[in-house]
């Protein structure tokens, strides 16, 4: 099979001759139909992402659309032939998606819903992953609470944004200017992070009560903001970008509280995979009840212009998800 090998970071990543494997106990063997392309993944190719344990050389790509080819002893929820779609390598030394085939634990992938399409599928795993982990297993979003999403256009913020309408929440997003209508056609009642402070928007959309809900999908500074915009007696701040030192007390003043979204840690620690697969599950029955769908940037690329992909990424022209379709 064809593959795109990480040999050294921060170095192009070159197309190779590999066998191709196969799937062990608990495991399938996809045929790859395309590769979601994230931060995440750049960020480990340039090597800045240690916490992804990556191991040269590698085959990067976190999430995967396909097709069943084989699958291995004990596996009974997917046969050959079936759709699936997952969060399921592309760190800690486990194979990823840039590559014709790969093997997945069965566990980490679900059933792709009718309607998507493999790019769609494949945009769609670690995004909507860690929104759900976020408002509802950690937040425990409900029916009428007043949610605030900070980066309300990005991978995981549109997915968030999504989620909390269909759960019945009031829901706010932070963007910049240029992001409002995309903001607007989720749901979302618009908030312009470069003219609004947290007193201004808090004042607007809260009555001046802050927020039940904050999650942060930007980090840095914007955590520190969510800390002053949760509501007192209860309020609750996610974030999935909580990395670096930051001051509890206004959280603590207002007796609110925090919690983070580590969406690696199955893939990472080999437990809980049953888990994404689970909230997958859920994805489907949200976009099978045209509630949930993916934002997808126009642009193509195969696995020998999958770098140019890295590349919008990271210089942010990226007009929704990068995908990249291995099958021709």
């Amino acid at each position: 099979m064809q593959a795109l090998v990480l040999n050294t970071f921060s170095t192009r990543m070159s197309i190779e001759q590999l066998p191709v494997p196969q799937p062990g106990p608990g495991q399938v063997l996809v045929r790859i139909a395309a590769s979601g392309v994230n931060p995440l993944d750049t960020k480990i190719a340039s090597g800045a992402a240690p916490h992804a344990r990556p191991s040269l050389p590698a085959i990067l790509g976190i999430d995967v659309a396909g097709t069943v080819e084989a699958v291995g002893e004990g596996v009974k929820t997917f046969h050959v032939g079936a759709t699936v779609y997952g969060m399921a390598g592309g760190i800690a030394g486990i194979q990823g998606s840039l590559a014709e085939y790969g093997v997945f634990d069965a566990a980490l992938l679900a059933p792709m819903p009718q309607g998507l399409s493999m790019r769609e599928a494949a945009a769609l795993p670690l995004v909507f992953i860690t929104a759900w982990e976020g408002l509802v297993d950690r937040a425990h979003v409900k029916a009428d609470d007043n949610v605030l999403v900070h980066g309300g256009a990005g991978g995981v913020g549109h997915m968030a944004v999504q989620l909390a309408v269909a759960l019945g929440a009031k829901v706010s997003a932070t963007g910049s200017a240029a992001s409002r209508a995309a903001i607007e056609a989720l749901g979302a009642r618009f908030i312009d992070y470069r003219t609004s402070t947290v007193d201004d928007y808090v004042a607007e959309h809260t009555g001046g009560a802050g927020f039940d809900i904050v999650y942060d999908t930007v980090g840095g500074v914007t955590l520190d903001a969510s800390f002053k915009a949760a509501r007192m007696y209860g309020g609750h701040v996610v974030s999935c970008l909580g990395w670096g030192t930051f001051a509890l007390s206004p959280l603590t003043a207002r007796a609110a509280t925090y919690s983070g979204v580590f969406t690696l840690l199955p893939l990472l620690s080999g437990e809980h995979h049953a888990r994404h697969g689970a909230i997958l599950r859920e994805a489907n029955k949200l976009i099978e009840a045209g509630k949930l769908r993916v934002r997808l940037d126009p642009r193509r690329f195969s696995l020998r212009t999958a770098h140019e992909a890295h590349v919008a990424q990271i210089d942010g022209s990226a007009r929704g998800k990068l995908v990249v379709d291995v099958a021709d």
